[in-house]
């Protein structure tokens, strides 16, 4: 099967994702076997948070929209221009995903496909319908595609490279287990913005969206700020008081009761507005609804730490003051290039 086919396949399935919106969402008669799946699309929409609590149906249209906008011919030519997989032997690639937030695997499930190798799925529990139910409409646009896609729920066997990802613990499993294999490890990351107080409101409303997108359970959302010495938090609380009704979730409401509870037993100071707490704290990976802070004197001081640290953050989130640096609000809204730990998959899977 070409990739030319294989494209056509995954352009067709952003055409299918464009109807499905949260504010609105509409048939679009042009659309291929609409028939098949439009209706039963919605079902699992509805369904998805009784599969897994926090996807909520605003979190998973969210999901469905960023991969709308991704899969375009123009997104997927610009992605693959830079590689030649003429000579790629097609193999058969494992994949462990996460679940952590909906279709979190799906980059990497494209990937494999997209460079003509044959993708073998292990799900998470947490994420094992969406992904399938987008092969199966992949497949119904050129059936052919199927010999290509395999899902498993036991252990992975047969195959010839391994992309997975996994927590600190998981990857050291991992590492072990796949060490005869050429393989992508994926361990635990976080993201991080570095204020300097002259942010505007919609700044820091826009930052709002990267903290509390996905309840915070994705390794791009912000789990640490950095900020100068003597910083005014008052802003930055009165511009995330837009997302106040995020208490209103029960699953994340547990959450802020319980770690509120925990740090303030320890004696912790917290800076607190009743549905985010802020504690000063030099690790990255904060719990769910707190995000920790840490002060700085000499912003070049911070990008030193932050390059020294890069094997522990995703994102780096700044008003173009550090280089390389994310726009606010945009942290989940990756493009087909932007890769996960800065791994280059495409890379990856022409060497294999």
């Amino acid at each position: 099967m070409l990739q030319i086919e294989k494209k056509r396949c995954f352009v067709e399935l952003g055409k299918f994702l464009t109807q499905f919106s949260y504010e609105k969402t509409a048939k679009n008669e042009t659309v291929l076997n609409n028939d098949l799946f439009y209706d039963d699309f919605i079902n699992l929409i509805e369904l998805s948070q009784s599969h897994n609590g926090w996807f909520t149906p605003e979190q998973v249209y969210f999901a469905i929209n960023s991969w709308a906008n991704a899969l375009t011919e123009e997104n997927l030519d610009k992605w693959l221009s830079p590689y030649d997989f003429s000579n790629v032997k097609s193999k058969t690639v494992g994949l462990i995903l996460a679940g952590n937030i909906p279709l979190v695997g799906f980059h990497d499930f494209l990937s494999v496909l997209i460079s003509g190798h044959k993708v073998l799925v292990k799900t998470s529990s947490n994420d094992q319908h969406l992904i399938k139910f987008l092969a199966n409409y992949l497949i119904s646009v050129n059936p052919e595609i199927e010999n290509y896609i395999t899902f498993t729920d036991g252990k992975l066997e047969n195959f010839d490279a391994v992309i997975a990802t996994g927590s600190n613990n998981t990857a050291r499993y991992f590492e072990f287990y796949f060490k005869d294999k050429p393989s992508i490890i994926r361990k635990n990351r976080n993201s991080v913005v570095v204020l300097n107080g002259n942010e505007t409101h919609e700044d820091l409303v826009n930052l709002g969206e990267d903290i509390f997108r996905y309840f915070g359970l994705g390794c791009r959302n912000v789990s640490k700020l950095f900020v100068p010495k003597n910083y005014d938090f008052q802003p930055f609380f009165k511009a995330i008081y837009e997302y106040k009704d995020v208490i209103f979730y029960e699953k994340y409401s547990n959450n802020y009761d319980y770690n509120k509870a925990v740090f303030l037993m320890s004696n912790f100071k917290l800076l607190d507005n009743e549905f985010l707490t802020l504690k000063e704290d030099s690790s990255y990976a904060s719990p769910i609804s707190s995000v920790f802070y840490e002060y700085y004197e000499n912003l070049e001081d911070i990008k030193k730490q932050l390059e020294n640290d890069s094997d522990q953050i995703q994102c780096i989130v700044s008003k173009g003051i550090v280089e390389n640096s994310i726009a606010f609000g945009e942290t989940q809204k990756p493009n087909l290039w932007d890769y996960a730990d800065t791994i280059d998959t495409l890379a990856f899977l022409q060497q294999i």
